[in-house]
């Protein structure tokens, strides 16, 4: 007996119906999406009808629609949380993520749970006791090794997805209190107003090291080239970050990784875990949609260039060197296919980014907007490719999933079987007068030619058994009424055997690791606080949300570190040594102290 295969997933995001859609028929697996309220994302929220809508399409598909419920929640926000929560169990979503543990005191519905990274999932006794207490997936800390991640699955049996592309939060997720401090904007209420996208000075006692760089803006992630060892690891879902982006970023991105995993399950003890081909139209290029630039973090360790300190923006694709430069236009060193509509950017003599579109083209001589701030030598971008773009927006995804269908006959007309690439059957029957056919051959090839007709339906027929022995004249309403019959069994049988994820039995006994936790565990209502002392914490201080003053305490920490990043680590006893302390100012002369806990490899960074 062959063994079964492990079922992994693509996990896309999606901002609305629109793009959810969009990320289905491109071969994501499943999808996470806000509802109206309480998401990470307090400007992308849907409807419970889009949602509704979401969830019909996936689920024909046998993917799934996970909901994000996952900010910190206010005494006075649980009622309507878990109203809502309600409400969208109702509509039939297969999975909720959540980062407040005071939703474990309410009285939720039987679904599944998600553990959200925000909760800082990045130990082995973390993801234990919240297996233990009944989460059916853990969603790992993005800054974990291969080997941390190892480890974990080696003592744990839950669920592990793991994000592999995107934008990256410089702090540990849920522990970043820089937007709270600088300007009363909570990241873990969905209100991130980005400090770690500004301009900072890095200051030490004798002076400027460095002036107006974007010093805690990091690459955006790729794991591409780590798939297979993730899955080897243990990861069943791997998670696109994004859910501000657009369709063409959604559609390129999904597209992407769906090529990649598919070409790694050949062989492999994987599968996906949906069903149906995508075809998306196009040729997916991660360079040509939002990036800023790529790195793999810290998936094996230190070593890899991971911060983006030129420009927080999409800089784009290098196009090459500027050779000749006048008024009007400019020569590359090296040709490049260019076209009229793209868009180049460059940095100019201030170290800022600009941008400028190209007009026309004469043989080498390109003809651009604006050429203002480019010199010779300059480095030339391309963050717009409008060919690819255009062909992108105009792409439609198509994802299919394969049946085959066996016509026979019965007593008293034709049985049509439809059986699909996942065992499912549908079996539909009409009764006719059974009146031989003039021309039984052209009879014949009409009868299999309609039935073969899938167009507007989730299917695409491979292969027809006709197993009749002889024509009868039937007409063709009566032909595309068997299909459509047969197709609504289908799909009524694989409604049915669709693949549920099912809620986990709580433990309200197993003990939290820690007895005492600081406003970083993020309790913000009498739930949470029931929660953890319910699992024997003593000590708990409140989370920052209640007002606490930051002054003086640490507001992120984060594995990237400055004095690596500059070369001067102080675990290299040769290396120069700053003269401490370090600071970062920021645009508005605000004071952020560094600290550096070089046992633990991280920086801290504390509130002035």
């Amino acid at each position: 007996m062959s063994q079964a295969k492990t079922l992994i997933e693509l996990l896309a995001p999606a901002k609305d119906l629109h793009t959810g859609i969009a990320a289905i028929s491109s071969g994501a697996d499943a999808v996470y999406i806000g509802a109206n309220r309480f998401g990470a994302r307090e400007a992308v929220g849907n409807s419970i009808v889009d949602i509704e809508s979401l969830v019909k399409f996936a689920h024909r598909y046998w993917a799934k629609v996970y909901i994000t419920i996952n900010t910190l929640l206010r005494d006075d926000e649980l009622p309507d949380a878990v109203s809502l929560i309600h409400q969208l169990y109702s509509i039939g979503i297969d999975a909720l993520i959540i980062q407040d543990l005071g939703l474990l005191e309410c009285d939720l519905p039987p679904i599944p749970l998600f553990a959200s990274t925000q909760m800082h999932n990045h130990t082995r006794e973390r993801v234990q006791f919240l297996e233990q207490v009944g989460f059916h997936r853990v969603i790992l800390a993005r800054e974990l090794s291969l080997e941390e991640i190892l480890q974990i699955k080696s003592e744990t049996k839950i669920e592990l997805e793991t994000f592999v592309h995107g934008s990256l939060c410089v702090s540990y997720s849920g522990q970043c209190y820089l937007s709270w401090a600088l300007g009363g904007r909570s990241g873990n209420r969905g209100q991130c107003a980005q400090p770690c996208r500004r301009r900072y000075r890095l200051v030490d006692k004798q002076g400027t090291l460095i002036a107006d760089r974007y010093l805690l803006s990091l690459h955006d992630l790729n794991l591409t080239n780590e798939l297979e060892d993730l899955l080897n690891a243990g990861v069943t879902s791997f998670k696109i970050e994004g859910r501000l982006k657009d369709r063409s970023y959604i559609i390129n991105t999904v597209s992407h990784y769906r090529q990649k995993l598919d070409q790694i399950f050949e062989g492999h003890s994987f599968k996906k875990a949906s069903s149906g081909l995508s075809n998306p139209g196009f040729i997916p290029d991660l360079q040509k949609t939002f990036h800023r630039g790529f790195t793999s973090y810290f998936i094996k360790g230190r070593g890899v260039e991971i911060s983006s300190p030129a420009s927080p923006k999409w800089i784009g694709e290098f196009i090459g060197r500027v050779l000749y430069i006048n008024q009007d236009f400019l020569i590359l060193q090296d040709p490049y296919i260019l076209e009229p509509g793209d868009g180049l950017t460059f940095f100019n003599e201030l170290g800022e980014l600009c941008g400028t579109s190209v007009n026309r083209i004469e043989n080498q001589k390109i003809f651009v907007e604006k050429i203002k701030g480019i010199s010779k030598g300059t480095q030339i971008f391309r963050n717009h490719d409008h060919s690819f773009l255009s062909n992108l927006d105009k792409s439609q995804p198509e994802r299919l999933i394969d049946i085959t269908l066996e016509l026979s006959e019965t007593a008293d007309g034709y049985s049509l079987t439809a059986e699909d690439e996942d065992n499912n059957e549908g079996v539909f029957q009409i009764r006719f007068e059974k009146k031989p056919a003039n021309l039984p051959e052209t009879t014949r090839m009409s009868i299999e030619k309609q039935l073969l007709k899938m167009g507007g339906t989730e299917f695409r027929c491979v292969k027809l058994h006709n197993q009749t022995s002889r024509e009868y004249f039937l007409p063709l309403s009566s032909i595309n009424f068997l299909r459509r019959g047969a197709l609504d069994s289908l799909r009524q049988t694989r409604h049915k055997n669709r693949p549920t994820l099912i809620s986990t039995r709580r433990n309200n006994e197993v003990p939290f690791p820690s007895k005492s936790l600081s406003f970083e565990a993020n309790i913000l209502n009498s739930k949470a606080k029931n929660f953890f002392q319910r699992h024997g914490v003593v000590n708990i201080e409140a989370a920052a949300e209640t007002g606490l003053n930051l002054h003086g305490r640490k507001v992120m920490t984060t594995h990237l570190c400055l004095r690596s990043e500059l070369g001067v680590c102080l675990k290299n006893a040769q290396s120069t040594h700053f003269h401490e302390p370090l600071s970062l100012i920021d645009e508005n002369n605000q004071i952020l102290q560094l600290r550096f806990n070089c046992l633990e490899c991280v920086m801290e960074i504390y509130r002035q």
